[in-house]
């Protein structure tokens, strides 16, 4: 099940898991920051960091002991997105279904608006 939270940005049950997960093995960080910056195979990309620095326009989304922070530059390139965390044959990696986005490449790390 997923929580759909401020400015229709929704994190996963599995992504809030792994996020809190992640984080816990830090001593000095305590959200995962998602943005967006120009560049990629398809014009844009998604950078995930962790970071314990929240800036006083960011998005803070809390879900489960979990914290996302999106700035709001970013937030006009992922407003409806769905943050997931998946593990499969492929492999380990956060997701973002994000339904501005009019191409991707075949990673799933950049793409097109």
């Amino acid at each position: 099940m997923s929580e759909t939270l401020a400015n229709s940005i929704t994190v996963s049950d599995a992504a809030a898991r792994r996020i809190k997960a992640i984080v816990a093995k830090s001593e000095t960080e305590n959200a995962l920051r998602i943005s967006v910056e120009g560049g990629g195979c398809s014009g844009f990309s998604y950078k995930f960091d962790l970071t314990h620095d929240t800036e006083s326009d960011d998005l803070v989304i809390e879900k489960d002991g979990a914290r996302v922070l999106v700035d709001q530059t970013s937030l006009a390139y992922l407003d409806g997105s769905v943050v997931d965390f998946v593990d499969d044959l492929m492999g380990q990696s956060f997701q973002i279904r994000n339904p501005n986005a009019t191409a991707s490449c075949g990673c799933g790390t950049s793409f097109a608006i």
